[in-house]
């Protein structure tokens, strides 16, 4: 293993992706880092402060319409040329102090997919809304159900992957928004890889600091892992 590609989703973050992209450059883990930036048509003066960045370090692809955090994702892993792949929001919710955890047992040779859990271990956590985490809960049972897994938190941002993994289902990836997440875990599940779930921090945003997600992407996630988990395995 000798190169992360770390996949960037954007959308309006101006006031966080520099701060983001700062903790990421800090952070040393033995292995060369490809940072992929993906911009979903950001309107807030995010694309400027992209264009402006050092091309050397950092690959930007622009989307010239809003289509959502699944098409990025998808985006950023076709493009990525890393060993390990792992998906980072550009938000400031998540620390990328947690990689060198989350990386752990892919390097050790135990784990081909590696989850971030905010429900498991004891570092801290914002305490933010209750049927956000109801609903959390309930989703990743639901796709616990389908998928054959035994996670925490099936909605976390940091999902780790070699690149035989994502190589396996990156074509077939059809979600657009949030229905990313389920529809990932899926893939996991039904590929009979080799799967561990690592505690995470979380710094949680409320609505008024830009949080996105909403009721509606819950019943999307509903449906998309319905809508997978019926499928063959793969």
């Amino acid at each position: 293993m000798k190169k992360i590609s770390i996949i960037i989703p954007v959308y309006n973050e101006a006031k966080t992706i520099l701060p983001i992209l700062d903790l990421i450059e800090k952070i040393e883990l033995g292995l060369d880092k490809e940072i992929i930036i993906v911009d979903d048509a950001s309107d807030d003066g995010t694309v400027k402060l992209l264009e402006k960045l050092d091309k050397t370090k950092y690959q930007v692809f622009f989307k010239e319409k809003n289509l959502g955090k699944g098409d990025s994702v998808k985006i950023g892993f076709l493009l990525a040329t890393g060993d390990i792949l792992i998906i980072q929001d550009a938000d400031l919710e998540y620390d990328p102090q947690d990689y060198k955890e989350l990386l752990q047992p892919i390097l050790d040779g135990k784990a081909d997919v590696v989850f971030g859990s905010r429900f498991r271990g004891d570092k801290p956590h914002r305490v933010l809304y209750f049927w956000h985490y109801l609903g959390n809960r309930f989703l990743t049972f639901l796709s616990n159900l389908f998928s054959g897994l035994n996670l925490s938190d099936m909605e976390v941002c940091y999902k780790v992957f070699k690149k035989d993994v994502v190589e396996s289902f990156v074509h077939r990836l059809k979600s657009k928004r949030f229905g990313i997440e389920p529809e990932l875990t899926t893939y996991v599940g039904k590929g009979g890889w080799r799967v561990y779930e690592v505690g995470i921090s979380y710094d949680g945003r409320t609505y008024l600091e830009g949080k996105k997600i909403d009721w509606k992407d819950g019943v999307f996630a509903l449906w998309h892992i319905v809508r997978f988990g019926v499928g063959k395995k793969k």
